[in-house]
């Protein structure tokens, strides 16, 4: 019993560190806007930096993937209950027009 205990507590703090890990790794996108603002944001300070990191966060992207996911959110929930074949040709036919 002594033995199973000391192997718990040995291998617990591990486990807790890989896990802290994996999720310390997932950057939501407003994290990854914030880290891309602060490079472009370079020597500027005060309220030059402040209002250039208002500016830079309130923007939209330029790559255009939130525009696609957007896109896809909005022809996802026009489908509706349609499967198959059907789902497949209104999805192409939605996310081609908008």
């Amino acid at each position: 019993m002594k033995k199973l205990l000391v192997l718990i507590a040995l291998t617990a703090p591990l486990a807790m560190q890989a896990t802290h890990a994996q999720t310390a790794q997932k950057q939501t996108a407003q994290q990854s806007k914030m880290t891309t603002c602060n490079k472009e944001a370079g020597g500027k300070k005060g309220d030059e930096r402040k209002a250039f990191m208002k500016t830079c966060l309130s923007a939209k992207p330029v790559d255009g993937r939130v525009a696609q996911q957007e896109k896809m959110k909005t022809c996802n929930k026009d489908a509706g209950v349609r499967k198959g074949d059907e789902r497949k040709a209104f999805m192409k036919e939605c996310l081609q027009k908008n």
